[in-house]
Order: structure tokens, then C-alpha cells, then sequence
């Protein structure tokens, strides 16, 4: 007898668990952690200041990797390095699980500027989601204040923040281009 029902079974069943994490994030936890916060990125993740980015409704899988950027100091900023250093990789899945469960943020922008800059944002969408709302590990761009993307992309453009593909982008961008490109995203 050659029956391969219970085989298969066991391979489905296998397949499925090893995809899934060890423990379910707790956007509850991460509410609770998310306080310490709240200073700089605003209730809920809304930054009312164009210093520090919105979090509300970013892609978890992004909060992560930057957490662990900042934690691993291969992102520099010294306050982000202080608040990461005593994460555990779970407060960093119940914080992302946290803020990726808010509504969205919109920051707006100037409407002249984000007409130009819908032109120009094909660039962006491949990998940043369609309008900017994150794609993965891309974050979400949509809503975020346009003086804070403006000084990100001024950050890949002179290599002062670390990604090939962003510090390429960027660096075929114009001062235009940029403020252009943040007015749109800002206002999505």
C-alpha cells in the first residue's frame, strides 16, 4: 500500500508553521511600549513635526529592519540608537504590529508642488506601493511630512544615509524633484 495522504499532510502542516513566527506580535504590548515614543512621533505615530516621520499605518516588516538599523548602530542617530538599544526583537514586532494598525497620517503639502510631483512619482511607486502607501519592507511615504523627506532624500543623495538603490534614485533628483515628490507624498 502506498498512501501518501499522511505524507502530504505532514508537509502542508510543516510548511505552514515554519512560515509562521514564533509568537504573534501583541499590538497591545506595542501600544504600551509605543508611549516612550509618543515624544517625538506623535499619539498613535502622528508626528505633528516634520523632524521625526509619522508612524501611523507604516509597514511593520519596515519598523523592524529601522529599529534594527538603529539598534545594530548601521543606521546613525543617536537618540533612535539609545531608544533601540534595550528593544528586544518582540517589543520591535508589538511596536510595529502597534503603529501599522493606525489610520494614516496626512501631512498634506504645497497642492502646485504635488501636481508636479505626481508627474515625477513613478519613480517612487515600484517600490514604495502605489501612492506611497509602503510596500513591505519599503516604507510608507504617503502622508509623511515633506520637510522630513526632503532631508532623507538629501540624506541618500550625499550618503549620509546608507541604501544603493535610494542613494541612485536620489541622486538623479534636483532640489526641485525632491520638494516636488515630498509635496505629493505629503498629501496622500
Amino acid at each position: 500500500m502506498n498512501n501518501k495522504k499522511p505524507f502530504i499532510a505532514a508537509t502542508l502542516m510543516f510548511s505552514c508553521l515554519w512560515g509562521m513566527p514564533a509568537f504573534a506580535a501583541d499590538a497591545g504590548a506595542g501600544e504600551q511600549k509605543s508611549a516612550v515614543c509618543a515624544g517625538c512621533h506623535g499619539q498613535g505615530g502622528k508626528s505633528s513635526n516634520p523632524q521625526w516621520p509619522s508612524l501611523a499605518k507604516q509597514q511593520p516588516a519596515y519598523i523592524v529592519n529601522q529599529l534594527e538599523a538603529f539598534k545594530s548602530e548601521t543606521r546613525k542617530n543617536p537618540m533612535m540608537q539609545g531608544m533601540a538599544a534595550n528593544l528586544s526583537r518582540e517589543d520591535m514586532d508589538n511596536l510595529a504590529a502597534y503603529y501599522s494598525a493606525q489610520p494614516a497620517a496626512k501631512a498634506g503639502g504645497n497642492q502646485e508642488l504635488a501636481k508636479e510631483g505626481e508627474k515625477k512619482s513613478a519613480i517612487c511607486m515600484g517600490c514604495h506601493g502605489q501612492k506611497g502607501a509602503g510596500n513591505g519592507q519599503f516604507p510608507r511615504l504617503a502622508g509623511q511630512h515633506p520637510d522630513y523627506l526632503i532631508a532623507q532624500l538629501k540624506n541618500f543623495k550625499s550618503g549620509e544615509r546608507k541604501s544603493g538603490p535610494m542613494q541612485a534614485v536620489a541622486g538623479n533628483l534636483s532640489e526641485e524633484d525632491m520638494k516636488a515628490l515630498a509635496a505629493f507624498f505629503g498629501s496622500q
